[in-house]
């Protein structure tokens, strides 16, 4: 949940998902659905889909209990190197490596070493040589907190370092400088059509492989142009959603009916009770509108 996120905004996350799944077993029971309920809102959902695709290869291969060796756990999707070595640390104080951006930039200032001249190799051969072998579940959570709390890029706290008596770099560090560099983000335009009747929402899994892959979304507009007149329009709205590279603009039209209708498509699709939609894995901007119906 941490990767590409910041720690006040996963942690109400992490206490419910915790809550749902407070076990493996539990979490090897679950459907992809549920794992992306529990994760809407919360954005790069590819993360909750490894997590489904993970629990299944350790339910089929590794009899429901999580790997214990590197070469296995590297093979699980959405764990690399870094990860898999501070899962084998953490968890099962197996000394390895880890590599993530705090851990290069305290690596290269304690020892001195300009770190955009250092390679990617050169950096796990000196987190090899650093480890804590002894007590590596220490050095570990201790090198990530370190870079993520107090030898940060722009404002290291060399005076709050507990190890500025060792760093090469103690209290010689010039803040990092970035140039910010206008971007443009690509807009993409949705149209889409929410149908409700007064108990159920109609619904489509996104399968396509693009933004909000396997969540439940609105039809396109486009698909439902046979159904149009077996609907009364309540509302039309625009909504602007900002993503990391992206944002959209989404022009929604609400709908009621009095009856869940079949649809012609060849989408999965559902009308789902109103009061059971917090199952369902939705967009951040879609559960909104759907919260204030």
């Amino acid at each position: 949940m941490l990767q590409q996120t910041q720690v006040k905004t996963v942690i109400p996350y992490f206490k419910n998902f915790i809550q749902k799944f407070p076990s493996q077993k539990k979490l090897s029971e679950a459907s992809e659905d549920q794992i992306l309920a529990a994760w809407s809102g919360l954005g790069f959902y590819r993360r909750a889909r490894n997590i489904f695709a993970s629990k299944e290869i350790i339910k089929k291969e590794y009899g429901n209990k999580f790997p214990k060796k590197f070469n296995h756990i590297i093979t699980l999707p959405g764990i690399g190197k870094s990860t898999a070595g501070a899962i084998l640390s953490l968890a099962y104080l197996d000394p390895h490596p880890i590599l993530d951006g705090n851990v290069k930039r305290v690596i290269s200032r304690f020892l001195n070493k300009d770190l955009n001249v250092l390679t990617e190799s050169q950096l796990w051969k000196l987190s090899s040589e650093m480890i804590n072998r002894d007590d590596c579940f220490s050095y570990t959570q201790g090198i990530m907190d370190l870079g993520a709390t107090i030898c940060t890029p722009s404002k290291p706290s060399c005076n709050e370092c507990p190890v500025n008596s060792h760093c090469l770099s103690a209290f010689k560090v010039s803040p990092i400088k970035k140039n910010k560099v206008a971007s443009t983000k690509k807009v993409i335009s949705m149209n889409l059509s929410l149908i409700q009747t007064k108990k159920s929402l109609l619904l489509a899994k996104n399968e396509t492989e693009s933004i909000w892959k396997n969540l439940w979304l609105p039809f396109k507009s486009v698909s439902l142009k046979n159904h149009v007149q077996d609907f009364q329009l309540i509302s039309t709205q625009e909504i602007q959603h900002e993503l990391t590279h992206r944002k959209l603009k989404i022009n929604l039209n609400t709908y009621i009916t009095s009856d869940e209708l079949k649809i012609k498509t060849n989408l999965q699709y559902k009308w789902i009770k109103k009061d059971r939609i917090d199952e369902y894995g939705l967009p951040k901007p879609i559960s909104k509108v759907i919260s204030e119906l």
